[in-house]
């Protein structure tokens, strides 16, 4: 295999490692607010100990992701030096202003852990609230970069040469409210679902255990919101795609011709020799609609594209029907959720729906993964659309086989030793003794004492 695959597949190994991180480093702060927030306004000691244990997690995933984030930074200079060199000056602005924000998360999460008896409750509250924010403005900003690759914007091209360059409109480009949006939201979705898969397994050992109870109805309720918002963001996308970047929409549909009235495909199998996709289930005209508000409107087919200009279709069109399922999966149980509470009026705990929890639990970090894949195969053969080619940003370097492997193992031994922080640290029921302490007064500190 070629220096360029390993180069490649590296990166792409590194990115998937990380980006659970990254969205948790996002998604987790919101939950441990929300559940501190609740024992303030109820004084109940679960909420407490709830809080408590999720920013232990909240750490855990932090520093880790901070050595897979710096394994990264190293990465684009050592693989694609030439795409530094290029887009460096161009886009360095959202890198830099994302380390502000890292380094603000940071300083915020030591605050939240250490100060719990040196704050006032309100003034711990808020260093929480500073924490979720700091690190969603993070995320944001290592998306704008992202977006810019697949919008160029903010400079000049001059006999080749970059030119009269604009760092708030490069960090601002076409392609950054949709695809900051769609990710952030999908951040939120993905860890609220996963943590609500972690507690609803616990409560199928133990369907009274107040401490699962009240964790799986907080991150059901944001899983909930979040599955709710993301179609309404993914129709944004669509619309974007189709203006900014219709190869990659035929792509992810498969669409083959040009045609007005495109049908929207669910499933299908590519045939890339002969350029058809067989077996797919066509909804007519809504690939039009969602594209371009028009139901007759014409959407642009892969036949159009040279060859050399095509993205792999296989894998995009496979990764986009992956994510689109998980997504309409998770919303589906959430409804369902939503409706058992409203028939019942208590927390959904039949074990049918606690196994259905447990099963999608995991799809919101796929929809994230497989979403990932379609942004970056959906616009090869470029690295810099419509600029620079993957190829030719590649570093000329060789034996990359050997830094491939070892990275592997480092992220296989990591994600072990994640997996078991977290079980001990954060998802293990509360000892009885723990949870009959007595709790002090909401409006009181310390919080010390559990």
């Amino acid at each position: 295999m070629s220096d360029f695959f390993f180069a490649r597949s590296q990166m792409a190994m590194s990115l998937a490692f990380h980006i659970i991180f990254a969205a948790v480093g996002i998604g987790m702060p919101l939950l441990m607010m929300l559940a501190e927030g609740l024992w303030l306004r109820t004084g109940d000691r679960v909420y407490l100990i709830l809080a408590k244990r999720w920013s232990r997690g909240t750490a855990i995933m932090f520093a880790v992701g901070a050595v897979s984030g710096t394994v990264l930074s190293f990465e684009l200079g050592l693989l694609w030096p030439r795409f530094m060199a290029y887009a460096g000056s161009i886009i360095g602005m959202p890198f830099s202003l994302e380390g502000f924000a890292f380094f603000l998360e940071a300083i915020f999460l030591g605050i939240y852990l250490y100060s719990w008896d040196r704050l006032s409750p309100i003034a711990h509250w808020l260093s929480g609230v500073a924490v979720m924010i700091s690190g969603t403005i993070s995320g944001i900003f290592v998306v704008t970069a992202n977006a810019w690759m697949n919008t160029p914007a903010g400079f000049d091209l001059v006999n080749g040469q970059v030119t009269n360059i604009d760092p708030w409109a490069a960090m601002w480009n076409p392609a950054a409210f949709t695809q900051t949006l769609h990710m952030t939201i999908a951040a939120f979705q993905a860890v609220a679902f996963a943590v609500a898969g972690i507690h609803a397994f616990m409560l199928l050992r133990d369907r009274a255990n107040p401490f699962h109870r009240k964790a799986m109805a907080i991150s059901l309720a944001v899983g909930l919101l979040a599955a709710v918002a993301q179609p309404i963001s993914g129709d944004l996308s669509a619309k974007h795609l189709a203006e900014y970047q219709p190869i990659k929409l035929a792509a992810m549909e498969a669409q083959w011709e040009t045609e007005s009235g495109a049908p929207l495909r669910i499933g299908g199998i590519p045939d890339t020799e002969a350029e058809v996709t067989r077996y797919s289930i066509d909804v007519p005209y809504a690939l039009s609609l969602m594209a371009y508000g028009d139901p007759n409107a014409s959407v642009m087919g892969l036949k159009e594209v040279p060859l050399d200009l095509r993205p792999p279709i296989a894998i995009t069109h496979y990764s986009f029907q992956v994510m689109v399922a998980a997504g309409f999966a998770m919303l589906g149980v959430a409804l369902l959720g939503m409706w058992l509470v409203w028939r019942r009026r208590r927390l959904p705990d039949q074990r049918w729906y606690l196994w259905l929890l447990v099963l999608v639990s995991p799809l919101g970090f796929v929809a994230i993964e497989t979403g990932w894949i379609v942004t970056e195969v959906g616009r090869q053969p470029w690295v810099i659309y419509n600029l620079v080619r993957t190829a030719d940003a590649v570093t000329p370097m060789t034996g990359l086989v050997v830094p491939f492997v070892t990275f592997t193992l480092l992220y296989l031994v990591l994600a072990v030793a994640v997996v078991v922080l977290l079980r001990r640290q954060v998802f293990d029921s509360p000892s009885p003794d723990e949870l009959s302490q007595p709790a002090p007064a909401a409006k009181e500190a310390p919080y010390a004492a559990v």
